[in-house]
């Protein structure tokens, strides 16, 4: 199976191709880029769901009810 479809939006024709070499070291750069990008915002939603434990934590010794906690957070 190719890795490109083109079609000419004028006449319809389709060309089927495989990556050229300079798409594949764009696609390898992309990749790279991706999995960067996803690891800093899975790391960034791991400091923010702990920070909403310990908030959660340290209100509930404020003596806050679970109830109140939720309106608070808007959950």
């Amino acid at each position: 199976m190719a890795d490109v479809i083109e079609v000419d939006a004028l006449t319809g024709e389709v060309i089927e191709r495989d990556f050229t070499e300079e798409e594949l070291s764009q696609r390898a750069v992309d990749l790279a880029a991706f999995e960067e990008s996803e690891t800093v915002r899975l790391a960034e939603e791991e400091v923010k769901a702990a920070a909403k434990t310990s908030a959660v934590e340290k209100l509930a010794v404020l003596g806050l009810t679970e109830e109140e906690v939720k309106a608070l957070l808007g959950a």
